[in-house]
């Protein structure tokens, strides 16, 4: 791509193509093919973050018919032209005088800590527990609450966020750390448009590294908006690191509390926070929310804005999903001290940067129009045993209807008058609303050039790939994703672009040169730390292409059943009785929609969180997986012949006669047989590449499940649930070292979500005793014939 030279600074709308000091290498001189549909990457990139259409489309409507890109802006990229002098003097300090002149909107304490210790919710709490002193004011209080209420006196002071956002250290802070932090000005106006209306702006990342919530304040503040009050699950025992970031916005944990979910146990807390946010929002601030989309923690802060809205003492949110892309993966863990901050300041001197970061934030919507359109159902919603359970036990032919339960999301952590005010529907809907801001934010998150590679290297060219064929599918790639309103986060030539993701990757691969082969070879590294990082990387890619995958490994599961069955595949799969199997099977399969539906629809109820939006249905997003087979080419829908013509046959079913009713919805078209419709493989004598490249996106997943099934022989139950998870994480980690290879089935994720899968199945059941949460395997699946049942039909939707 060329960019375009446009007066100022950072107003490029296209990418800066990636600039190396290198020889060229001989793969690059023959291979000169740019990136394709260049106008695509250039003032008509895919505009990424628009509101959902379905749940808020008066906030959809709002966005004023602007649909141009706005382009990119370099935050680390500061000169003289964004101050309002020049010289040669200016071009020293420009860092500091373009600091100056951002505007900094100042949140003094004042009275907000009596405020909040006057509420009800926390005199309530406070009754409760028997902890209200008799005879004593509100410094009585005061005493009893100290531990929690040094979080409330959090503010933002105007000097000290200049100072430590964007000084000069920090930007040369990150300027080590990172290449370019790109931020995409698409939904900046709305933004703007939103903080002038008076609504609160929300924003909802997900957490991935120690430095998310960074890079929210740091846009926020050089664009001139309101820099938020940021939410981070960190523990820090240095008073002094904990004065500074308090002073900046930063809610910490309490000093008690070693994890977020221990301090969320305390009904104090709770209440204390809630408090805290009602009278956040009554003074116009902004919040910044991280959500994990593993395990849902961060939803108790959205379910709080969520009740102070339903209670009234909120009139409105506006919630702004943020997507942050990495080149690299970053650490998610780190240790917070003195002297362990001192060391990492001191390390990033002789550190190179590493990749870049791409920051997209998403089209405000309203929060309360999203609670009162009543769009987002959760009456359909049902737990997993009961959609899965029977099918896996009897092999039930009827399905049932509805969507899976996820209520562990928001778990009930406090007493049970809290269960009995929230009712199951208020916390399904919660748990809905945490979907759809996990969901959202994932969709607007720019795939990077690593997660194409990374992609291709473990679903389609496992076992190696030389780079001119790589160049090629990461072409094609790029189209499918563009093709889908993707975005990506780079920009150059393709050989400047495969050349820059296998720099970063190369630690995590084998570049072979051979004297005989003129292109290089690639392998990635068979390690676990090697597959783990592709992974990583390659699921921004699998979730841009989710409803491909479900449908490929519904096909898949039904080829399987072609198999086992015994009966010729150009036969039907809808009971037709066939020829015996001679010689080699042909691929002329004949699948049926229904039996096609089943099976994508039983595997989206295995699907983590947050990868389809809740408020679409289970059936209709089964439906649209094997629609899109049909829009890549995978699958042919297939004319079926006749014997009398249609008009022939309705004339003699009789739906074509007038019929007399008294219901005002009645239709002749209901008396209408439905054609059920059939598809065929579209290339019957070959494996198509397309199809067992989406099967493997869900591969790592599916494996996990069906090792852990097998798991349950080996563990001696019940356990306490953390002992249990790490015996499940450490077969994981066994089984793949045993087989040299799936090494992205063994993570810590893949271990929690399959626990938690069996979990909703009643495969394992959770009793609670005084020693905290154990795990047994229920008495149902302590047979081993159910076991094996379970392993079945986790492993039909695997291709092998």
């Amino acid at each position: 791509m060329v960019e375009e030279k446009i007066d100022g600074i950072n107003s490029n709308t296209s990418l800066p193509p990636i600039q190396q000091n290198r020889p060229a290498l001989s793969w690059e001189m023959k291979i000169k093919k740019k990136v394709t549909v260049p106008s695509c990457l250039g003032m008509f990139r895919p505009v990424m973050g628009e509101c959902c259409h379905q749940c808020t489309p008066d906030s959809l409507g709002k966005k004023l018919g602007q649909n141009s890109f706005l382009g990119f802006r370099n935050l680390l990229r500061i000169n003289e032209t964004q101050t309002r002098y020049r010289g040669w003097l200016v071009r020293r300090v420009c860092c500091v005088l373009f600091v100056s002149g951002c505007k900094v909107y100042g949140s003094p304490v004042s009275d907000r800590l009596e405020r909040v210790c006057q509420s009800n919710r926390v005199r309530e709490v406070l009754r409760a527990a028997h902890k209200a002193p008799e005879g004593k004011g509100s410094q009585g209080q005061l005493s009893l609450l100290s531990p929690i209420l040094s979080l409330v006196s959090t503010c933002i002071s105007p000097g000290l966020v200049r100072f430590v956002l964007m000084s000069w250290v920090m930007l040369k802070m990150f300027a080590s750390m990172f290449g370019s932090i790109q931020v995409s000005k698409n939904h900046l106006p709305a933004l703007h448009r939103a903080a002038q209306e008076g609504s609160p702006l929300v924003y909802v990342y997900l957490r991935q590294s120690a430095v998310d919530c960074a890079f929210i304040p740091l846009v926020l503040l050089c664009h001139s908006l309101r820099v938020p009050y940021t939410v981070c699950p960190v523990q820090i025992k240095s008073s002094f690191i904990r004065s500074v970031l308090q002073k900046v916005g930063v809610v910490l944990l309490p000093p008690s509390a070693a994890t977020e979910l221990e301090a969320e146990i305390d009904p104090l807390y709770s209440a204390v926070m809630t408090s805290l946010v009602r009278e956040l929002l009554h003074e116009g601030q902004a919040l910044s929310i991280g959500v994990s989309a593993e395990s849902g923690h961060g939803g108790q802060w959205l379910a709080r804005i969520r009740q102070l809205i339903k209670e009234g003492s909120v009139p409105d949110v506006s919630l702004v999903p943020v997507g942050i892309s990495y080149d690299c993966v970053t650490k998610t863990s780190v240790k917070v001290g003195s002297v362990s901050v001192l060391h990492w300041l001191l390390s990033l001197l002789w550190e190179k940067p590493v990749g870049s970061v791409m920051i997209h934030l998403a089209q405000p919507f309203s929060l309360k129009e999203m609670c009162e359109s009543g769009r987002c159902r959760v009456d359909e919603w049902l737990p997993l045993q009961d959609l899965l359970l029977p099918v896996v036990l009897n092999n039930r032919a009827d399905i049932v209807f509805g969507k899976r339960q996820m209520s562990w999301l928001l778990p009930t952590l406090h007493s049970a008058a809290e269960l009995e005010e929230r009712s199951h529907s208020d916390r399904d809907f919660g748990v809905a609303i945490v979907l759809h801001l996990i969901f959202s934010a994932a969709s607007c998150m720019a795939v990077m050039s690593t997660s194409l590679v990374s992609s291709l290297l473990l679903y389609k060219h496992s076992k190696g790939v030389s780079t001119s064929v790589l160049c090629r599918d990461v072409a094609w790639l790029l189209e499918e994703l563009l093709f889908r309103n993707r975005d990506v986060g780079f920009g150059g030539t393709l050989p400047e672009i495969v050349h820059y993701s296998l720099s970063l990757l190369a630690p995590h691969l084998i570049i072979a040169a051979l004297p005989s082969r003129k292109d290089p070879l690639i392998v990635p590294r068979p390690s676990s730390a090697s597959i783990l990082h592709l992974s990583v990387l390659a699921q921004k890619v699998t979730h841009t292409f989710t409803l491909e995958a479900v449908g490929a490994c519904a096909v898949s599961a039904m080829l399987c059943e072609v198999v086992f069955s015994g009966v010729s595949s150009r036969v039907r799969t809808d009971g037709v009785k066939g020829e015996e199997v001679r010689g080699d099977m042909e691929f002329d399969v004949v699948l049926g929609q229904s039996e096609l539906t089943e099976k994508a629809l039983q595997l989206c109820h295995l699907l983590p969180p947050g990868i389809m939006p809740p408020c679409q249905s289970a059936q209709s997003f089964a439906l649209d997986a094997v629609d899109s087979l049909v829009r890549c080419g995978i699958l042919i829908m297939e004319e079926i012949p006749r014997d009398v013509h249609i008009c022939d046959f309705w004339k003699r079913e009789g739906t074509l006669t007038w019929t007399t009713t008294d219901d005002p919805y009645h239709s002749d078209s209901d008396c209408e047989e439905q054609d059920l419709r059939s598809y065929k493989i579209s290339q019957p004598r070959q494996c198509p590449e397309m199809l067992f490249f989406l099967c493997r996106m869900l591969a790592g997943h599916l494996r996990a499940l069906c090792w852990t099934t097998m798991a349950l022989d080996l563990i001696d139950s019940p356990l306490a649930e953390a002992d249990f998870l790490s015996r499940i994480h450490s077969h994981l980690c066994d089984t793949a070292n045993q087989k040299k290879q799936h090494y992205e089935s063994c993570s810590e994720e893949a271990a929690h979500a399959a626990v938690r899968t069996l979990i909703d199945l009643g495969v394992l059941l959770q009793k609670r005793q005084t020693g905290g949460i154990f795990l047994g395997v229920s008495p149902l699946f302590q047979l081993s014939e159910n076991r094996e049942k379970l392993y079945r039909f986790f492993s039909q939707y695997l291709y092998n």
